[in-house]
């Protein structure tokens, strides 16, 4: 008997930016619409499961929608009190995720915005494909 097997592949195709910031969810998503004219907006949580059976951990979640090229950005916060979104990252307090695609200049202006903010420690772009946890950002 022949054997099939199924090979599933996430997709991973959005800009991932680490944020460590000493602030609550809703502070920093307010400073950040400020520097950058956004306009986050608190939306469901998102949720993974660590095993089949267990409950679901949640993690606040921020949006924002941009109609010109149909951009979504994503402030997910990485810590709760039941742990990390993104373990190996434990140092880092928020992930934004931008899905669409942005071009360096773009990019360079956000992360510039964002590192001039006095309460962000530092905002750095990384690649999720280098991440163990990487399944956990998919939204």
């Amino acid at each position: 008997m022949n054997k099939t097997y199924l090979k599933l592949s996430l997709d991973l195709d959005f800009v991932l930016i680490a944020i460590t910031a000493s602030l609550k969810d809703y502070i920093l998503c307010h400073k950040i619409n400020n520097a950058l004219e956004f306009d986050f907006a608190k939306i469901e949580d998102h949720e993974i499961f660590h095993q089949v059976d267990d409950a679901p951990v949640a993690f606040s979640r921020y949006y924002f929608y941009v109609e010109q090229g149909e951009r979504e950005y994503y402030v997910v916060n990485n810590r709760n009190s039941e742990g990390f979104l993104i373990p190996e990252m434990n140092k880092v307090d928020f992930f934004m995720i931008i899905h669409q695609y942005i071009d360096k200049e773009d990019l360079n202006f956000i992360l510039t915005r964002l590192n001039k903010l006095p309460d962000i420690q530092v905002a750095a772009q990384i690649d999720p494909l280098k991440l163990k946890s990487r399944e956990n950002l998919v939204m």
